[in-house]
């Protein structure tokens, strides 16, 4: 008779294309965030939180015409009726939000956000399903000073977390003017072939303009051979759409901006639409160079088009400008970190009524990469100060020391695994990142000292000293008990 094998354990593995956050990359994000906040609630903005599952409905943006509505979301349904998702980002929920409580907000209504966002996508090297996001936006003005207020302020949110000017870029554009481009070449009405040509134009980063061309005509191969099938345009207007483009390396004597201005008045011809988005963006770079944002810090630029169907009007990008290292070893760019724009339909497909509204959304991930590639993350890492136990029955004793010490604002803890072994103890301190060790056992607690162990430097003087200089360098001292904090605050002064 065969052996019955028990139930069946689960793998103790995370889900594809989703990955743990321990302590210090949790520390980091949260002071990252905090100083994002900041900046945001110097502007007025106010904070919002909404829940994680909305119904398809309410998202709107990615329902396939398939039974089960979860391509790019993770949804369900609910008792036959309703299907649920999962957000896959905080402007859906915010415009469910705006319609809501449209009689309890104020009008205009900034808010911003934080939080975990997903997304049903294939995951790859540094894709994921699930990641957080960081947004502001400001629903209820139409004046394309709002959109100004968006790029001054990631300028300064980008600043404030350590990217400084030189090292990034807000780069403006208007969907409205490439709208006047497609209106000049005579597809603005086809709407298939539309969305599809803002779909190539978006991969420009990524292909190049060699690659938008083919992709904007006949085809192309991708990184992996496969054949990605073309738009179908003639060639005449595919170089029309490419030309406009390209206009970011154009330079006039007047401006980067305005130079780019010129050229874009040109690529729009008579266009109703096109014009109308060039003098939105001609507004945008006048009031922002008249609050001290100039051509160094947020430019005018065609290439930005943003791959979101919602966008209305301006669209921006945060670019990263310096250097980092591929896989390979190669140098390049590190790219966009952020990106947003004007949506102004967005609120009206819940209450039939045009509603303005525009925002921005932090990548965190990426921008908390791009932090450690500079080496400006300068986040306290460091675990609590452990207290050690010695004798059992002085428990209450350890505590106190514990509490102590956290009244005095430092991190602390007493050692809650088996005390037997002493060197367990330390290793455990050692694994928590900790600065120092706290020990005090019977012949001590009859003294009233304690040994206050500087774990740091004991781990440096191991490191880089003779058998003779680590006698001569301790690293463990010998204080009065009333002296515990204060010996405490010195290591973690020198630390």
């Amino acid at each position: 008779m065969a052996k019955d094998k028990g139930p069946r354990r689960p793998k103790a593995e995370t889900p594809k294309g989703f990955r743990d956050y321990f302590g210090a990359e949790v520390t980091e994000r949260k002071a990252m965030l905090d100083k994002i906040a900041a900046v945001y609630h110097r502007y007025g903005f106010d904070p919002l939180e909404t829940s994680a599952v909305e119904t398809v409905e309410a998202l709107g943006k990615f329902l396939p015409d398939v039974d089960r509505p979860n391509e790019g979301v993770f949804a369900w349904q609910e008792d036959d009726s309703d299907w649920l998702a999962l957000r896959y980002d905080l402007t859906a929920p915010l415009a469910r939000v705006a319609a809501q409580y449209r009689n309890d907000l104020p009008t205009p209504y900034r808010r911003y956000a934080m939080g975990p966002v997903w997304r049903n996508e294939k995951p790859g090297p540094g894709r994921f399903r699930q990641f957080y996001q960081c947004d502001a936006d400001t629903v209820g003005s139409g004046s394309v000073a709002a959109d100004a207020e968006i790029c001054a302020m990631l300028a300064d949110a980008l600043e404030e977390v350590g990217i400084p000017r030189g090292d990034y870029v807000v780069r403006v554009n208007n969907r409205k003017v490439l709208d006047g481009v497609l209106d000049f070449i005579g597809i603005a009405d086809n709407q298939e072939m539309r969305a599809a040509v803002m779909r190539t134009v978006d991969k420009y980063d990524k292909v190049g303009e060699d690659g938008v061309m083919e992709l904007l005509t006949t085809g192309r191969k991708d990184a992996s051979g496969a054949y990605i099938d073309g738009v179908g345009l003639h060639i005449q207007s595919a170089q029309s759409i490419v030309q406009y483009l390209t206009q970011k390396s154009v330079v006039y004597d007047k401006g980067l901006n305005n130079g780019r201005l010129a050229s874009m008045r040109q690529s729009v011809g008579d266009s109703k639409i096109g014009l109308e988005g060039v003098d939105e963006l001609e507004s945008i770079s006048n009031l922002l160079k008249k609050q001290g944002y100039d051509e160094d810090r947020i430019v005018i630029d065609s290439s930005v088009v943003r791959g979101l169907g919602y966008y209305t009007g301006p669209v921006f990008e945060a670019e990263l400008t310096f250097e980092i290292l591929d896989e390979k070893g190669r140098p390049r760019q590190f790219g966009s970190v952020a990106g947003g724009g004007r949506y102004d339909d967005l609120v009206k497909r819940f209450t039939g009524q045009s509603v303005p509204a525009t925002g921005v959304s932090i990548g965190v991930d990426r921008l908390l990469a791009a932090l450690h590639a500079k080496g400006r993350m300068q986040t306290d890492t460091r675990g609590p100060v452990v207290v050690t136990v010695m004798d059992r029955d002085r428990m209450a004793e350890y505590q106190a020391m514990a509490t102590e010490l956290r009244q005095a604002g430092i991190r602390a803890e007493v050692y809650l695994g088996n005390p037997k072994n002493f060197g367990n103890q330390l290793k455990y301190a050692d694994k928590r990142n900790s600065p120092a060790a706290i020990i005090q056992g019977t012949d001590e607690a009859q003294r009233c000292v304690v040994q206050v162990k500087d774990l740091f430097l004991g781990a440096k003087i191991a490191a880089e000293v003779s058998h003779e200089e680590w006698k001569n360098q301790p690293a463990q001292t010998e204080v009065p008990r009333d002296a515990l904090v204060a010996e405490v605050r010195r290591i973690l002064g020198s630390a």
